[in-house]
């Protein structure tokens, strides 16, 4: 199953306002787990950057100055993440910026359908709880410490991680197949159970002898229940 995961970084709250995004990335996951494959692109905002999102985000206009616009990537873009659904943090806000995006260029809008917001999951799974992404790293054991700002690659690729541990993780013993001539990718499940032959013959008396001994200590045995 394909996903991908992205985030993006912007110039404010709201894209009705005339905020922009500044950043974009993604990172493909295959089976909930992210492969090496991922889109990345700064933005040109065509517009000034507010000090307060600069802080955010730590991107200047002077950086951004000689960076594509929007409808320079969309191709690119569109392209990676095909019909793939869409796993972000806070999705209601990155489906808002990148669809205003795509307003702007004369693309169709990307079906909110298709989002899968994993603060919605953290928030179900851990009701009352702190569920930044920040939060779920640390309660998941995945290293942030290069999160001194916020930056959409290292949180695409971090929320890629938290995504994976909120979907139950890497289980021991799942093993995933080579890929064979036409029969596409497999998944296999490996248990390393040892294997014991069945009784070739019924209980001795002396083996009955000795369980019945053994059930007089045990109050009300369930063997013993009609």
């Amino acid at each position: 199953m394909r996903e991908v995961a992205l985030d993006t970084e912007t110039t404010g709250l709201d894209p009705d306002t005339g905020d922009r995004i500044v950043e974009i990335a993604c990172v493909e996951l295959l089976n909930h787990q992210p492969t090496d494959r991922y889109f990345h692109m700064y933005v040109n905002p065509m517009r000034d950057m507010p000090e307060e999102a600069q802080r955010v985000h730590g991107l200047s206009s002077e950086f951004l100055a000689d960076k594509p616009l929007f409808e320079e990537i969309v191709d690119d873009f569109l392209a990676f993440v095909g019909d793939a659904p869409l796993v972000a943090h806070n999705a209601a806000f990155d489906m808002k910026f990148i669809n205003a995006e795509l307003k702007r260029c004369g693309r169709p809008a990307i079906p909110w359908e298709r989002a899968v917001d994993t603060l919605k999951i953290a928030q179900d799974r851990f009701p009352g709880a702190r569920n930044s992404l920040d939060a779920l790293c640390q309660r998941f054991g995945i290293d942030n410490t290069q999160r001194t700002l916020h930056g959409a690659l290292l949180d695409t690729r971090l929320l890629a991680e938290v995504y994976l541990e909120l979907n139950g993780g890497r289980e021991p013993g799942l093993v995933f197949a080579e890929e064979s001539a036409g029969a596409g990718p497999l998944a296999a499940i490996v248990v390393n159970r040892p294997l014991r032959a069945p009784r070739p013959h019924a209980p001795s008396a002396e083996e009955l002898a000795a369980f019945e001994a053994f059930l007089d200590k045990i109050a009300d045995p369930i063997w013993r229940r009609a």
